[in-house]
């Protein structure tokens, strides 16, 4: 997050990170990882690293410092510039053993580290990323934001089963575009 914008980092609205990048609003980050249905020891992928914010509270769930069990967030960003930032704020956070920050096409997902329990993607998307849903668990869940390149969305959460993807409309919602091979172009 930018410095002059820090004072604003707790008010529930979405603030600008930088390269056309925003942070989401807390109630939305919040939304989102309850709807994931996290649990302790999940592997999963995030799609966006952005500021590393939004991975951190998925850690804290899947991966508490005392847990036996711990799971681990991968978390991809295109941009290098925020990449790297996320993966200091993440270090220096002390997540640094529980968010692994790569720098790639999110929409490919990350085949080397498949399956995933969970994925969310923090961008919007014209369709599920096929490589996303490839990667994803049986009874794995994915949350993505789905439609236009800018407004009129919709929070998606898909599940795999045995028969393919169970899809739910969740809400309207407002995001940056996803970007990538799978994504906007």
């Amino acid at each position: 997050m930018k410095a002059e914008l820090r004072d604003e980092a707790y008010i529930d609205t979405p603030l600008p990170i930088g390269h056309g990048q925003t942070i989401s609003a807390i109630h939305m980050v919040l939304m989102m990882s309850e709807v994931l249905d996290l649990h302790i020891g999940h592997k999963m992928l995030e799609v966006g690293a952005g500021s590393g914010y939004h991975a951190a509270i998925c850690a804290e769930i899947i991966a508490p410092q005392d847990a036996d069990k711990k799971g681990h967030v991968f978390s991809i960003e295109r941009v290098r510039k925020l990449a790297d930032s996320a993966r200091k704020n993440l270090e220096r956070a002390g997540y640094g053993d529980r968010v692994t920050v790569v720098l790639g096409d999110g929409t490919c997902g990350l085949q080397e580290e498949a399956p995933f329990d969970r994925i969310l993607v923090t961008a919007a998307g014209p369709k599920i990323p096929e490589p996303l849903i490839e990667q994803l668990k049986e009874t794995g869940k994915l949350v993505i934001p789905i439609g236009q390149l800018h407004l009129w969305q919709d929070l998606i959460l898909a599940e795999k089963t045995s028969k393919g993807i169970d899809k739910k409309r969740l809400c309207g919602v407002a995001f940056v575009p996803l970007r990538g091979k799978y994504g906007w172009r």
